[in-house]
């Protein structure tokens, strides 16, 4: 018994490691409205979601009877056996969750969790077979087939549920107030309001108060019996006094509804997705106690038990959501993740996180072609009617100060948004269906953006590829966890003890490895972020100025790097430069997106105009990355086809270029720091210059070429270098040169 003595250790450790990933990956769901709308400072959210969290965590017991019986049949396995099955889902669950935090995805707790019972289950369950010479046929005597598709398809069809949901009732919460909606809540706020909150109230305290442990069974009966009478009484309670409030006090009806929302979904959150972090740990600490206190044979003893209602101790629930609520507070990873759903259901446009796909592409084109079906079917009038309801110009962000950023989105949608959300899972959580949090906030956003018209022509295409790479992370995710799960209760059930501590050691490195990963994305993102929104034009473009002046020094590096890989020929040079033209493409985009957006935003002074060159600047950082591009691409695809390097004579001319072009790029890098040309002389005369080594140098190549002294493929490679030098170094000058422009005109 020692050794399971130790592995009950091992799953309460992972389930503190469980808890942290998971929560980092699934509670950012319910802040996402709030942080996104700006509907308070950051503190005041944190601080009402952790208190939904902690009242959350109590009504989350009739839960946890899915990770004891809910995948398979407890009384058809020994308690070893239910040890090796718990142990492998919990060693999965924390590294499967871990590496999509790494990279900002959210998926679903809930669908790993099934998985991984399912697989681990499924892999023990044929191992028995085999030893006891069974039928493979024996295995749906060992699985609860009908509940796992029960709960699988629950799964899936909530995504469908909760997008249309989302969408519809977002069309006629939009078309009931409009963007410009401050007149029609002083009109129709206290109702909504009162919708709103009944429909928390109802889902949250009156379908959820079955799985709490503090409510005895007689009030749940009073509860469920008086349904309309608390519905009706709710709406009455709320609808009198949100009104009464908006008199006398000017109450913003929406944010009490995002703020109550936020609170509510945490509690659902809480409720439903424990049992995905302690569920697992809990039942094996069940198969523990009862085979030690149960049977003189622990190790031979039969788990029917398990199949018997059990209410988890209130202790390990506040422990439990103790351990959550600090997550919320600390984790970086909570952060990388929320910024996933926030950008794909933003209002406006900019820089998108995703490009397009062939896919997203062929669904934009049959949304256009619907569209046109329906502009001849709908009639004009209404149409008319729709689209002015739809204004979106109307909308005026508001924002605490003229120099912070305007939220993604309104509070009209974040309402939306919570109240849709917190309905559906709180629902499903009264049925004891373990519905994906994950994914019934982020359907129910995306189907709300969508009805809101935040997927324009301008950016569809690239929030539609978000969507579907989010989604079919989702499928992954069973998949890996189905897999990985099943390899790892194989290897548990057949070696034991040094397979535990083997898979604990790959544990813990698989973690140390992401979070190395982590900091150095974060990092990336750090050197390619750009400031919020201004709210006037020169701010805009001041912001701009430090933005150029890095992305020259990054040329710069490398314009370097790619040369000391031809030259070296270093192949892993020359593909670690291309990487980081990549990465210099994405802070293009984003320089382009705010000079821009610039262009519509309100000047300080009315006699000031923008400044001229802004057109120049965005053409010309878009051709030096395109010809960046083009030549580090080039010369790691003559390495990567292992021809011939260049000569001695071509390195020392090429080195010459590269001194020149670097000159220019540190040129531009200055003049960007500085907000102001400095010593345009010398750089001119630097431009004029390479100009002149590049026509001799062009020349000196084709006498090369005449006397067979240079290969086809390393000549082809040299004019192509000598020709992205000049064409890089020309938009260069042409940027600086307007600095000088603009310091003349002035």
């Amino acid at each position: 018994m020692e050794l399971y003595t130790f592995i009950v250790v091992v799953l309460f450790g992972l389930a503190i490691s469980d808890l942290i990933v998971g929560v980092s990956n699934d509670a950012v769901n319910f802040l996402n409205s709030a942080i996104g709308s700006h509907v308070a400072p950051r503190w005041v959210i944190m601080i009402i979601a952790s208190t939904g969290m902690l009242l959350g965590v109590f009504f989350s017991s009739g839960m946890m009877e899915v990770a004891r019986k809910g995948i398979f049949h407890p009384d058809k396995f020994i308690m070893p056996e239910l040890m090796v099955i718990f142990l492998a889902v919990m060693l999965t669950d924390v590294i499967l969750l871990d590496l999509y935090n790494t990279f900002g995805m959210p998926t679903s707790t809930t669908v790993s969790v099934v998985f991984e019972l399912l697989g681990s289950a499924v892999a023990v369950s044929f191992l028995k077979i085999h030893q006891a010479g069974l039928s493979a046929a024996e295995i749906v005597n060992y699985i609860n087939t009908a509940k796992a598709l029960a709960i699988i398809s629950g799964i899936l069809v909530s995504i469908i549920i909760a997008f249309f949901s989302g969408a519809i009732v977002q069309f006629f919460s939009r078309l009931l107030f409009t963007f410009n909606y401050k007149r029609r809540l002083e009109r129709y706020g206290g109702v909504w309001g009162g919708i709103a909150l009944t429909v928390i109230t109802y889902f949250i305290f009156v379908k959820g108060a079955s799985g709490a442990t503090f409510i005895s069974a007689d009030k749940v009966a009073w509860l469920q019996a008086h349904v309309g009478l608390i519905l009706l009484g709710s709406l009455l309670f709320w609808s009198i006094v949100i009104q009464a409030l908006m008199w006398t006090v000017k109450l913003n009806v929406l944010k009490l509804i995002v703020l109550v929302g936020t609170g509510a979904l945490a509690m659902a959150f809480a409720a439903n997705d424990l049992v995905n972090f302690i569920g697992v740990p809990l039942a094996g600490f069940a198969s523990y106690n009862i085979a030690r206190l149960n049977f003189a044979e622990p190790l031979q003893a039969t788990m029917e038990a398990l199949a018997r209602p059990v209410h988890t101790h209130s202790v390990f629930l506040l422990i439990a959501g103790t351990i959550m609520v600090a997550t919320l507070w600390l984790s970086r990873k909570a952060q990388t993740v929320t910024k996933t759903e926030i950008n794909l259901g933003r209002q406006d446009e900019g820089a998108e996180r995703f490009d397009s796909s062939a896919l997203s592409r062929v669904l934009v084109r049959m949304a256009i072609s619907l569209a046109g079906v329906l502009d001849v079917i709908v009639p004009g009038p209404f149409k008319e009617k729709v689209s002015r309801r739809f204004n979106a110009e109307a909308y005026q962000p508001e924002t605490s100060a003229r120099t912070e950023a305007p939220p993604s989105f309104d509070l009209l949608r974040a309402s939306v948004n919570l109240m849709v959300a917190s309905a559906l899972i709180s629902f499903g959580t009264s049925l004891k269906l373990p519905l994906s949090t994950t994914y019934v906030t982020f359907m129910v956003a995306m189907g709300s953006s969508l009805s809101d018209r935040a997927w324009g022509r301008e950016s569809a295409v690239y929030r539609i590829t978000g969507v579907l790479t989010v989604v079919g992370g989702w499928f992954f995710t069973a998949v890996l966890a189905f897999s990985i799960s099943a390899v790892f209760a194989a290897f548990l059930f057949r070696f034991h003890l040094p397979a535990i501590v083997v898979l604990i050691a790959l544990a813990v490195f698989f973690v140390y490895r992401t979070h190395i990963l982590h900091h150095r994305h974060e990092q990336e993102e750090k050197e390619i972020s750009v400031p919020a929104k201004s709210a006037y034009a020169e701010d805009m473009i001041d912001a701009v100025y430090p933005l150029l002046a890095d992305y020259f020094a990054a040329c710069r590096e490398v314009v370097t790097e790619g040369f000391d890989g031809i030259f070296a020929e270093k192949r892993n040079k020359a593909r670690s430069a291309v990487k980081d033209t990549q990465k210099l493409d994405r802070r293009v985009r984003k320089i382009n997106s705010m000079i821009l957006q610039s262009l519509a935003l309100p000047k300080r002074k009315d006699k000031n105009e923008l400044s001229p060159d802004l057109a120049l600047t965005v053409y010309s950082l878009q051709q030096i990355n395109h010809f960046l591009q083009d030549m580090t691409q080039k010369c790691y695809n003559h390495l990567n086809n292992h021809h011939h390097g260049f000569q001695s004579d071509q390195i020392e001319e090429l080195r010459q270029v590269e001194e020149k072009l670097v000159r220019l790029l540190v040129s531009a890098e200055k003049i960007n720091r500085k907000k102001r040309a400095t010593d345009v002389a010398q750089i001119k005369k630097c431009n004029t210059s390479l100009e002149k080594l590049l026509l001799t140098f062009d020349k000196a190549q084709i006498k090369r070429i005449q006397s067979k002294q240079s290969k086809t493929r390393v000549s082809m490679l040299y004019f192509s270098i000598l020709s992205t030098a000049g064409a890089i170094a020309q938009h260069v000058w042409q940027l600086i040169s307007s600095y000088t422009q603009k310091n003349s005109a002035k």
